[in-house]
């Protein structure tokens, strides 16, 4: 499994976002978006990021799936 798609995943549709960092299971795109490959991310950190880049209009409402 190539660890590089471990990490941070947006659903910017669901507002969710979910960490992976095993490879039983690999988010399907286009509705789950690599965010960020640090697993440790805090979620201010994960909001703040989508913010950032533009990927959601309200970043307050993203929670963990």
């Amino acid at each position: 499994m190539d660890q590089q798609r471990y990490g941070i995943y947006l659903n910017a549709k669901e507002l969710k976002v979910t960490r992976i960092n095993s490879p039983h299971w690999i988010p399907g795109e286009p509705d789950w978006i690599h965010l960020a490959p640090e697993v440790n991310m805090t979620l201010l950190e994960i909001r703040k990021l989508a913010q950032d880049r533009g990927l959601v209009k309200e970043p307050d409402k993203i929670s963990w799936s």
